[in-house]
């Protein structure tokens, strides 16, 4: 086992991630995707989708009920069964696959997708792991499709450094992807301080 940091970043990351499912601490497990999401859904023929870190497929799931075929991804064993669960119950089974696997390791997936969605997945990568997720979304996403992001972004405290700083993001896509939307936001889970936070939308680049 590599003791490099970006692999204990890995490594750590998910255990963290584990212990929310087993423990039922899940602020994503809402039945229905944020809003951003829905809205593209309304405006948009239906096509390919990818899940991003897919959770429980709440994303997957809607994409397939609105006439998609949609693939979902995730590293948490626990958040794929349960995905599959809840999409064989909403009658989408035949629209949705799933997959267990770091969403920066896709050599499986040979696309074309029309649309990626990341909900809050990628801002949580070093830098390695963010080159590699960029290359991954760049092979598979069809050219002229769109790539929804959620992340959060960074903040610096006493106790950590936390989340993606904005420019490593957006250098992150500048050569493959036009930036054509950002929202700017915060987020708040629980108690605790609310953080920045903004929703992207990127084309991908003919």
């Amino acid at each position: 086992m590599s003791d490099s940091p970006e692999a204990t970043n890995s490594e750590e990351r998910y255990a963290r991630f584990a212990e929310s499912y087993a423990n039922g601490k899940i602020p994503w497990a809402a039945e229905l995707p944020p809003p951003e999401v829905i809205a593209y859904v309304a405006e948009a023929a239906p096509g390919r989708g990818l899940d991003l870190g897919c959770g429980y497929g709440r994303t997957s799931i809607y994409l397939a009920q609105n006439g998609w075929h949609v693939d979902g991804v995730d590293f948490i064993p626990q958040a794929i069964a349960e995905a599959k669960k809840r999409s064989a119950a909403a009658g989408v089974e035949e629209q949705t696959n799933f997959y267990v696997s770091p969403v920066t390791q896709l050599n499986f997936l040979s696309g074309p997708y029309d649309l990626a969605v990341d909900i809050g997945c990628m801002h949580n990568f070093a830098d390695a792991e963010l080159d590699a997720y960029r290359d991954e979304l760049t092979r598979l996403l069809v050219p002229g499709g769109i790539y929804l992001l959620f992340a959060h972004l960074h903040i610096e405290t006493a106790e950590s450094t936390r989340w993606i700083k904005e420019q490593d993001l957006l250098n992150a896509f500048a050569q493959d992807f036009d930036l054509l939307h950002v929202e700017y936001g915060s987020t708040q889970v629980a108690d605790n301080p609310p953080w920045p936070s903004a929703w992207y939308r990127y084309q991908r680049r003919n």
